[in-house]
């Protein structure tokens, strides 16, 4: 007698179902049970988030639509929820040894690869869309019951929902922030590192009337066992530094910078050594603690002993030695020449052994920041600076004399990044720029404005050597930093030279003819502006008497050539139909035509220099009313949603 169940029906696709005789390629894998379990989590997980991607993104494409639909926010809040609380258990240790060196925010807590930053994105991208109204109440229908529960993985999961949503939901949060303050200030001490880590990423939302919750809780986290617990404290209060009023911080000075302090010693009171990440984090946050001090930052001469020893000492440690050069110069510029004076000359001296030491190809970063304190200690000491102009300006000059360093790639060559380059279209082939070089001459640049608008006639024994750069510069299409710096020196050069007695003719004809020769061929509105307010403040300096006449005729034919050219592009924009497939881009044009008018208005100022009734403002007034983004603006108030 057969058996009641022979077992599986031969098909055509599997016609020995029970056997392992049939042919298949790729050949079957064999997966052990709990090989098969994982397999199976993994696909189900792959759709879940993909279900949860489709409901965001149409959330975000139509938010007015999904509103109407009963239980959609909801089920997409709790499903971010319950995936935020998805994390191993057993990784404490790994988290608390992760070394954040490299990373560009110490205290993210997306380098941790066991977080589900998926649900987290999900959120904050929903309550953007969404709106207050709509997130937060099925959001806290369940963040209270997660903030109390027995689970480590449920408070963080809680505290950083309400990180994800602060943005997007702030505004009807601010109704109900004394009840939210309420939920997350005990959490500052709980049991868990992570949950008190979490704790400072949802603790943004805290303003400035609740600052005394927020530093009783924050001065004992500076001082936690954790390395990356007390490093995030000290980088919540740079946000928390930025909000509060003056008047409000000065209580609690003196013991944030004590800890801070602490935190820079190599080895801490318990014997631990302190993690660099850390030392890098409370560095900048003294600087920004300084800043929102003011003069009432009394540490200053302990800091600075700090700050010598980290420039002497860290030489390993580029990114800490350079953020402590960065972090000394904003503090003497936050407390002043008067306070600063007695610590500059021992900090300048740490300044000068650095600059003539043996240069390391490897630290990059270390002349851009060299040249930028240099520009802070001018900020900080003003005139009393200029003994120290023969010691900086042969490094600087040479800076802004560096030629770009460029690669022309083919097409296959330009889709390989290369690390420290970046890649430009220019004339139709794809150029590659070594950044470190240009970010450095841009630097430079930036420093020279500085020592010319402090130093003014001081700075006369370098106006031929400053200008013979500068002028160059203005055609330097790498940087766009670069030639708006030049921009704003020519004026001040001239004012330098004419105040020191060193100015000549010559320069001053050179001046305006170079900037005459870039308003003939600039295409950057932006940049057109920039030009006509050098134009401006340099005749201003000089006086009109130095627009000769072939000047003269030289800047209103690049004029009528500037105004053709815009004229042109508005009208070819005035015939575009709007259209639902043109509304992605009339942002992007709205913003050119912002930038347009800026020019027309900068130019309409140089002409009113030349001629108060002058024939070409008709022909700028004309241009302006050419453009079409208002256009747009009210054709898109009379729409409806896409």
């Amino acid at each position: 007698m057969p058996t009641a169940d022979p077992g599986p029906t031969p098909t055509v696709a599997q016609p020995f179902p029970t056997t392992d005789s049939s042919f298949s390629f790729p050949p079957l894998q064999h997966h052990d049970e709990g090989d098969s379990e994982a397999v199976e989590d993994e696909e189900k997980e792959q759709v879940r988030r993909a279900a949860l991607e489709f409901m965001v993104s149409l959330s975000e494409a139509r938010p007015v639509m999904v509103r109407r639909v009963e239980g959609w926010t909801s089920a997409i809040v709790r499903a971010c929820l319950e995936g935020m609380a998805e994390m191993p258990e057993d990784t404490l240790e790994a988290w608390l040894e992760t070394d954040l060196i490299d990373r560009a925010q110490p205290a993210d807590d997306v380098t941790d690869e066991s977080y589900p930053l998926v649900y987290d994105q999900a959120l904050d991208r929903l309550s953007i869309a969404l709106g207050g109204k709509e997130v937060l109440p099925p959001a806290f229908q369940h963040i209270p019951s997660m903030l109390a529960s027995y689970d480590w993985r449920q408070r963080h999961a809680g505290l950083m929902a309400i990180a994800a949503i602060a943005e997007g939901t702030s505004k009807v949060m601010q109704v109900e922030l004394g009840k939210v303050v309420d939920l997350v200030t005990p959490m500052f001490k709980d049991t868990h590192p992570r949950v008190r880590y979490a704790a400072w990423a949802s603790s943004e939302i805290i303003q400035e009337n609740h600052h005394k919750q927020l530093f009783s809780a924050l001065i004992p986290t500076l001082e936690a066992q954790e390395h990356r617990v007390h490093a995030h404290a000290a980088a919540a209060l740079i946000n928390f530094c930025e909000g509060v009023e003056h008047d409000t911080l000065v209580p609690y000075l003196d013991p944030i910078v004590e800890r801070l302090l602490k935190m820079l010693n190599v080895i801490a009171e318990d014997g631990k050594q302190e993690k660099s990440y850390c030392q890098e984090q409370a560095i900048t946050s003294l600087a920004m603690v300084a800043d929102a001090s003011e003069a009432t930052f009394a540490k200053v001469a302990e800091f600075m002993k700090t700050c010598r020893s980290m420039l002497t000492l860290c030489t390993e440690h580029q990114k800490l030695r350079v953020k402590a050069m960065e972090c000394a110069g904003l503090i003497a510029i936050a407390v002043g020449r008067d306070i600063f004076r007695p610590d500059s000359r021992a900090l300048i001296s740490a300044l000068i052994n650095i600059q003539n030491s043996p240069v390391d190809p490897s630290d990059t970063m270390l002349a851009t920041y060299l040249i930028a304190t240099w520009a802070k200690i001018c900020q900080a000491l003003g005139t009393e600076f200029e003994p120290y102009l023969p010691v900086v300006m042969p490094p600087l000059l040479n800076a802004a004399s560096a030629k770009a360093d460029v690669s022309i790639y083919d097409e296959g060559e330009a889709s390989c990044e290369r690390e420290g380059w970046e890649t430009i279209s220019m004339d139709g082939q794809i150029v590659g720029i070594r950044t470190s070089t240009i970010d450095e001459k841009c630097q430079a640049f930036d420093t020279l404005v500085i020592y010319c608008s402090i130093l003014g006639s001081r700075f006369g024994p370098y106006l031929t050597q400053s200008l013979e750069l500068t002028l160059p510069a203005l055609q330097f299409y790498f940087h766009e930093g670069v030639r708006e710096a030049a921009c704003r020196l020519i004026p001040l050069l001239l004012s330098c030279g004419k105040n020191s007695g060193t100015l000549t003719p010559q320069m001053v004809s050179a001046s305006l003819r170079q900037i005459i020769q870039c308003l003939r061929m600039e295409a950057d509105p932006s940049f057109v502006a920039s030009l006509y307010r050098s134009m401006v403040d340099s005749l201003l300096v000089v006086g009109m008497g130095a627009l000769t006449p072939e000047l003269a005729e030289g800047v209103l034919e690049a004029t009528k050539s500037q105004l053709t050219t815009l004229a042109d592009k508005r009208k070819v924009r005035s015939t575009r139909p709007v259209s639902s497939d043109l509304a992605d881009d009339q942002e992007e044009l709205a913003l050119l035509e912002e930038m347009e008018d800026f020019a027309l208005e900068d130019m309409e100022k140089f002409l009113r220099l030349l001629d108060l009734q002058h024939p070409l403002l008709i022909a700028v007034a004309s241009v302006r009313d050419l453009g079409v983004s208002g256009q747009w603006e009210s054709e898109d108030d009379g729409g409806s949603e896409r």
